[in-house]
């Protein structure tokens, strides 16, 4: 479970209707995620990193990523 404002809970919404994810969202309630497969997690996942760190957070895991090439 990941905890998301209520503003950001709409962006990942709509970002995962736009990538054809079963989600369902009302008012007041949780943002519910139907994951059917692995590739479908890891979007999800980006999606709410993205949304829940802050920039320097994801400069530093970019930055640890780029130095394991």
């Amino acid at each position: 479970m990941v905890e998301i404002d209520c503003c950001e809970r709409w962006e990942a919404y709509f970002r995962l209707q736009e990538l054809g994810i079963a989600c369902d969202c009302k008012s007041y309630q949780p943002l519910k995620v139907d994951v059917t497969s692995a590739t479908e997690a890891i979007q999800v996942w980006c999606i709410t990193n993205r949304l829940t760190k802050s920039r320097q957070q994801l400069a530093t895991w970019l930055e640890t990523c780029l130095t394991l090439i």
